[in-house]
């Protein structure tokens, strides 16, 4: 059996597929979340039935927290961002937090035992968590006054406020 030659413009071709592709894949990632870029603006439905815009918090510190409510970890770090929205709103610090669920109602019923103050905002099609490359719940995304991601933590465990704090600051001191 021959071995098959390729000839220079079907290489040349091949090649330019391979980086079309590649590049191609790059520019859809390029809208996802990315630490010290500018965060994707998005805007969701609330539990008090009106839109919120992200791009409408410029000037404020904002710190998305993807919650579900069958998630564990979110039921403990809820209380967490209450106690830091009380402490940091009068310093223009925003909390929006962002449930994945895919009925609103799921959320609801959990917001029962679990008051907070902030903005719940319903993401029940899963675009800004596809958005903001939501893998893992809690997710948090940390966004400076001129609207760059300055923080992106996946998860929980106790302990975690004190960087979720520690961050804040920062931010407020600049």
């Amino acid at each position: 059996m021959k071995a098959k030659i390729l000839d220079p413009f079907t290489s040349l071709a091949a090649s330019v597929t391979v980086l079309l592709c590649v590049a191609l894949l790059l520019c859809t990632e390029a809208n996802a979340a990315t630490k010290n870029a500018p965060a994707p603006d998005f805007t969701l439905k609330g539990k008090d039935e009106a839109n919120h815009r992200l791009s409408e918090e410029v000037g404020n510190i904002v710190i998305v927290n993807f919650w579900a409510s069958w998630c564990g970890p979110c039921r403990e770090e809820l209380p967490t961002f209450e106690s830091l929205y009380e402490e940091y709103a009068d310093l223009g610090v925003t909390i929006l937090g962002v449930n994945v669920d895919d009925d609103p109602e799921k959320a609801n019923v959990l917001l029962k035992d679990i008051s907070v103050s902030f903005p719940v905002l319903y993401d029940t099609s899963g675009d800004v968590s596809k958005l903001y490359d939501v893998s893992a719940m809690p997710t948090t995304v940390m966004i400076d006054r001129d609207g760059n991601t300055r923080l992106i933590h996946k998860g929980y465990k106790s302990g975690d406020e004190v960087r979720y704090e520690k961050a804040l600051k920062l931010l407020l001191r600049e």
